[in-house]
């Protein structure tokens, strides 16, 4: 009969430390692994600004001050091991409540940066410009009033605390690159001498007309009366010293269209001194290849556009009836 072995108690307490340390290391992995993807702790939906050059490291920290994540140390691991070679951009980002260290990671490294816009009109004046910089809260510093018809009228993106100036200077940037592709490629039949005249025409241009189907016959009709000596006789150059182009608020006076200054087309032959507004593409394109015409003069036509004339006969007959327009809509 074989004799039965004995169980050897250390090889036994052996095993069971093995075991035991097996079971701690899937412990830890799992929680490690559970730890990504598992909810994060962010009660409501915010957003975080990551500033150009930051480490992994640093941006870990902000989103553990703003409470996105639980431990910055405890994101940078997983990240270095999950992440693989996923690289953190800069800019503004939108992360939801409860998003996990896997999906805060995703939006960080996938650029979509939130898009903030500020939009300026076409015609619309320095002083609005600034105005305009100067009251969205989400910029920061001060600029001043820029030069008329400096800024390209168009929308731009910026960033939280973005500096004023920066934006400011996207906007004369693409002025400046605009008037650098279109002045050499002028019609010969353009009536303006420098870059300068044509944002100053073109301003005016732009100021007289919301029909972009209109711009290059006003601009054809303003070239015929500087070829020829005549007053502009532009409307929106009167106003601009007054309210250096702010809506005007009431008619203009008799006063006011007597009054001799550097502006009023209607005291003075040639271009005003400069430009009353920040004219855009498609406008500065008008005054630089204008529309061949007879004509000389336009008035309103009551539906939005302006009818044209040859003469000063025909002109004043459309006058007349843009006179009797606004007597039937109780406006004279």
């Amino acid at each position: 009969m074989a004799a039965k072995s004995k169980s050897n108690p250390a090889r036994n307490v052996a095993k069971y430390a093995i075991i035991a340390a097996a079971l701690l290391l899937a412990l830890i992995a799992g929680n490690f692994i559970y730890g990504w993807t598992a909810d994060g702790p962010l009660a409501r939906e915010t957003t975080v600004v990551i500033k150009p050059g930051s480490s992994i490291t640093s941006a870990a920290k902000q989103l553990e001050d703003a409470g996105i994540v639980k431990s910055a140390d405890a994101f940078v691991n997983r990240a270095k091991i999950f992440g693989a070679s996923s690289t953190i951009k800069a800019g503004e980002f939108v992360i939801p409540a409860r998003a996990s260290n896997s999906d805060v990671l995703s939006i960080l490294t996938g650029g979509k940066t939130v898009q903030r816009m500020v939009t300026i009109p076409e015609g619309m004046p320095s002083i609005m410009v600034y105005e305009r910089l100067m009251a969205n809260a989400l910029l920061t510093g001060s600029i001043p009033i820029p030069a008329e018809a400096s800024v390209m009228p168009d929308s731009y993106a910026f960033e939280k605390n973005e500096p004023r100036a920066a934006v400011l200077k996207r906007m004369q940037d693409a002025m400046t690159r605009t008037m650098a592709e279109l002045w050499p490629k002028r019609s010969p039949n353009a009536v303006v001498k420098t870059p300068q005249e044509a944002l100053t025409l073109a301003s005016i241009v732009e100021k007289e007309t919301s029909l972009k189907t209109e711009l290059r016959l006003v601009a054809g009709v303003y070239s015929n009366r500087l070829r020829q000596g005549m007053m502009l006789q532009a409307d929106p150059t009167i106003i601009y010293p007054i309210t250096k182009g702010k809506p005007l608020g009431r008619r203009i006076r008799q006063s006011e269209i007597a009054d001799v200054n550097d502006y009023n087309t209607y005291a003075m032959v040639g271009l005003p001194k400069g430009p009353i507004a920040n004219p855009s593409r498609a406008a500065i394109e008008a005054v630089l290849n204008p529309q061949e015409t007879k004509a000389l003069f336009f008035v309103a036509d009551g539906k939005g556009g302006h009818v044209f004339a040859d003469t000063l006969q025909e002109h004043n007959a459309n006058v007349e009836k843009w006179y009797a327009i606004r007597r039937e809509r109780g406006e004279m």
